[in-house]
Parts: C-alpha cells; sequence; structure tokens
C-alpha cells in the first residue's frame, strides 16, 4: 500500500484506541470487552502472560501499520506496559489527534 493511503486516514482518537486496544485484549483473553478497564493490570487483573502481551502488540502492529506507516511498539518499551492505560497512551501518543 502506498504511503500516502495512509496519511488520508482521520487521526484516532484516545476513545478509538481504547476501543481497539480493549477489542484485541478481549479476543486474546476470550472474554467480554466490557470487562476490561483502564486501571486494569495485564498480570494481576487480566491474567495476561507475556504471550498474549506479545500477541496485543503485533496485534496492534498489524492492525496501526494500516494508519501510520512504520508504526511499531519497541521491544524495550514492553516492560513499562503494566495497565491497559499504559498501552493506550503509549499507542495514542503516536497515532492520536495530538501526535
Amino acid at each position: 500500500m502506498p504511503a500516502e493511503t495512509h496519511m488520508n486516514s482521520a487521526p484516532m482518537t484516545r476513545v478509538d484506541v481504547v476501543n481497539l486496544v480493549r477489542d484485541r485484549l478481549a479476543d486474546i483473553l476470550e472474554i467480554e470487552p466490557q470487562q476490561i478497564n483502564e486501571g486494569d493490570s495485564f498480570a494481576d487483573d487480566l491474567e495476561a502472560d507475556s504471550l498474549a502481551l506479545i500477541e496485543l502488540v503485533e496485534a496492534l502492529e498489524e492492525e496501526l501499520a494500516e494508519r501510520t506507516v512504520g508504526f511499531r511498539i519497541e521491544d524495550e518499551d514492553l516492560q513499562d506496559l503494566r495497565l491497559v492505560r499504559d498501552a493506550v497512551d503509549y499507542v495514542y501518543t503516536r497515532v492520536g489527534e495530538d501526535s
């Protein structure tokens, strides 16, 4: 897909990012999206292991590569993603309407 098509995508709102993260995580964990809150800890509240987090990163990268050329979540940043809110903030700062 040519890079020009990426520029035509509307920026994502924070709500868009929350919904995207929640939906992808719900698919991976096989739970309802409504069961996932921004303040939830991946490990403690959602019982998501490191494999689930890697799946989430891959799903987000795949989805967002269509909107933002070269979107990637760096491996060294994974350790900072402890809460759902951390993942939302990380993604939003890179693809949101303020970026």
